[in-house]
């Protein structure tokens, strides 16, 4: 997840009112007669989430919004690794247990983020110089979040942002990749299942939703992956978008990696851009995920414009008041389409 930034509920049949909201232009058909983008989603047994953040839970209209219209929930910054054990060996959990009871109050399904990425490393593991101490360190870290939380959390982002954006698409100059190479996703991949036997482990990365070196990257080391058993289930796909430039081939990207036998998710979703353009994007995006039966999970990186990490680019469905923006429509009309 760049910085910010399970459970199927049952089908709820909605008859709504057509309701103005103040400062928004009015919704559409849609929007007035399908209910919640959770409740649609549900639909084709797709979940809809939200990246959140444990501080935001103190504010009435997020929590409204968040309980009304998402079924799953990725804590924002609160289970990496800077958070939860920025001393060795001492962790803290309370912010991000917030966030799990919150989700299990709701019966939304929780995707855990993330348990080894380069960026919010506590200094003590950013400066390691050992390759034996630090895959101690790694199998520690996991064994602690993933088990601490074994059974609550329905997916797992194992290992994030591994490739870098150059056109090689080479690892990334990582601390972990300097000191143990290549092998040190597949060391967190096996020290999650060790830790977490029922959960589903990801692999989540940015630019890579349609078919560029990166994504090519990506894919070969899924492939390999499952031809040496290696346990991944899912592949998420970040998709930090721009209006107008969602990737033409983005389905078939997804498909392609859906071949491999591993499920795929939009994980971090959002779009830059407003009006008309923006929901026509969204509305792209969100077909491309749901014309591919194993993209069962789609995930935005906020609840509303107002906390986003993107937040001049308004990048969300919800604007700063919470008002439902076109873009909202659009993606209510895609999920109900299935």
């Amino acid at each position: 997840m760049r910085k910010s930034l399970g459970t199927v509920l049952a089908i709820v049949p909605v008859v709504a009112a057509l309701v103005v909201a103040p400062n928004a232009a009015a919704s559409t058909t849609a929007s007035t007669t399908a209910g919640t983008l959770k409740d649609a989603a549900s639909i084709s047994g797709r979940l809809f989430g939200a990246a959140v953040g444990a501080n935001l839970l103190g504010d009435p209209d997020y929590v409204t919004t968040l309980n009304r219209e998402f079924s799953q929930l990725t804590p924002d910054n609160e289970m990496k690794w800077d958070f939860v054990e920025p001393n060795r060996g001492l962790f803290n959990y309370a912010a991000a247990d917030r966030l799990v009871s919150h989700a299990e109050s709701q019966g939304m399904t929780v995707r855990g983020h993330a348990l080894v990425w380069h960026s919010q490393l506590p200094a003590w593991v950013q400066n390691m110089n050992s390759p034996s101490q630090l895959l101690t360190a790694v199998r520690n870290h996991i064994s602690n979040v993933a088990g601490h939380f074994s059974g609550r959390v329905a997916y797992w982002n194992v290992a994030n942002e591994a490739f870098d954006d150059t056109s090689r698409a080479a690892r990334r100059n990582s601390v972990f990749q300097r000191l143990l190479g290549d092998a040190w996703v597949e060391e967190a991949f096996r020290a999650t299942r060790a830790a977490d036997p029922t959960a589903k482990l990801c692999y989540s990365d940015y630019f890579i939703e349609g078919v560029n070196p990166k994504s090519d990257a990506v894919y070969a080391m899924v492939k390999d992956f499952k031809s040496r058993g290696v346990p991944i289930d899912c592949v998420g796909f970040q998709a930090h978008l721009t209006s107008g430039a969602v990737p033409a081939d983005m389905r078939a990207n997804l498909q392609r990696f859906a071949d491999l036998d591993v499920d795929v998710h939009l994980t971090e979703l959002d779009i830059a851009g407003s009006g008309a353009a923006q929901a026509d994007s969204y509305a792209q995006a969100v077909r491309a995920c749901v014309e591919v039966s194993r993209c069962t999970v789609i995930t935005l990186s906020g609840v509303t414009d107002k906390f986003s990490w993107r937040v001049s680019q308004t990048p969300l469905l919800f604007d700063r008041y919470y008002n439902k923006k076109l873009a909202y429509d659009s993606v209510l009309s895609v999920l109900i389409e299935g």
